[in-house]
């Protein structure tokens, strides 16, 4: 059998499809004006963080099927409460895991040890024992299709050859950060995709291939993720995550795969964080960003009439009382009319 090679000079040949480079030029002008509103609105951001910390442990599970409430999730998070069972000890490792690379990116990097040691953090209170290991049987991955049927999807690299291919992997990750004509933000989806497709352990590889996303991007100033929730992007749109996932995997193991179709999903979601994050400040220029002017910029920037309730979802930062106040503010003063009643209300510009 063939080893699997990883190599990726092919990203250097400037032969990529220019809805990729688009993307990338579009992310580079985001994070820029992103790093000129941080120094100015610490504090917004500071909100942010702790707001999309939530989302990420709550949505990076969620896409495992792994749940539980939202007022639990908001109790783990916020170390008020010790987890209760298996789902919140799980959620509860991820917790720790993300923390560690919010706090420590600059000194962790993707190599073994760390891997081997964010893994274990992650399984630190459900794995018996396998966390911090690599997997010692071997693993599929299962579909089950529209009659109910299991079939294998795809065959990671066997349990034997897993060391070896996860040393070739960060080695290769090495080679090609170091080359100069290697645009970063499309080297780190074709190596997570490559980590998935190896599926080193025997649980939380999926949990695992976003903490390392996370850590990549941080590491080449592309930390969006810590303000609006990566994770919950790849949750809301699940079903195109799996769909490009299996379309990249597909002649994987002979190196035959394509890595387009991951590249594309995984820029794309970075992209809406970047476009989230810049949502959260559409306020005219040169005014003050307060709560209100937040809050008003938003109704008034709004083509079709918006509800409270996504207005809370546009800046989760600020509270429904203060969203509501500002409302009937601006419903008194006749700069926006209400439409609807009820649940039903709606708010637009008049």
């Amino acid at each position: 059998m063939m080893m699997r090679t990883f190599d990726y000079s092919f990203l250097n040949n400037g032969l990529l499809p220019a809805n990729l480079l688009n993307l990338t030029t579009n992310i580079a002008e985001l994070k820029t004006m992103a790093g000129v509103r941080k120094t100015e609105y610490m504090q917004v951001f500071t909100e942010l963080e702790a707001v999309a910390k939530v989302q990420s442990i709550k949505s990076s599970n969620a896409i495992e099927g792994i749940v539980t409430s939202d007022e639990r999730i908001a109790a783990i998070v916020n170390q008020n409460s010790a987890p209760l069972n298996h789902n919140e000890a799980e959620i509860a490792g991820y917790r720790d895991a993300l923390n560690e690379i919010h706090l420590g990116y600059e000194h962790i990097d993707f190599r073994e040890s760390d891997i081997l040691h964010l893994h274990e953090i992650l399984m630190q209170f459900t794995g018996n024992g396998i966390g911090g290991h690599y997997k010692t049987d071997d693993n599929v991955i299962l579909e089950i299709d529209a009659d109910g049927k299991r079939k294998v999807r795809f065959r990671p690299t066997p349990a034997r050859e897993t060391p070896d291919a996860m040393e070739q992997l960060t080695l290769g990750y090495l080679d090609a950060r170091n080359d100069a004509n290697i645009n970063q933000l499309l080297l780190i989806p074709c190596v997570i995709l490559d980590f998935l497709c190896i599926h080193p352990f025997r649980d939380g590889n999926g949990r695992m291939s976003r903490l390392l996303s996370l850590l990549l991007l941080y590491k080449n100033g592309f930390d969006a993720g810590k303000y609006v929730s990566f994770e919950e992007q790849i949750n809301n749109y699940k079903a195109y995550y799996y769909e490009a996932l299996r379309q990249s995997s597909i002649g994987w193991e002979s190196n035959e795969n394509t890595y387009f179709p991951f590249i594309e999903n995984f820029l794309s979601m970075l992209y809406m964080c970047y476009k989230e994050l810049d949502k959260r400040f559409a306020v005219v220029h040169g005014k003050r960003i307060t709560k209100k002017a937040r809050i008003e910029a938003t109704v008034l920037n709004s083509l079709t009439p918006i509800s409270k309730a996504e207005i809370c979802q546009i800046l989760p930062d600020v509270s429904p009382t203060t969203v509501e106040a500002v409302l009937g503010a601006m419903v008194r003063t006749g700069s926006i009319q209400r439409v609807g009643s009820g649940r039903m209300t709606r708010y637009i510009k008049a």
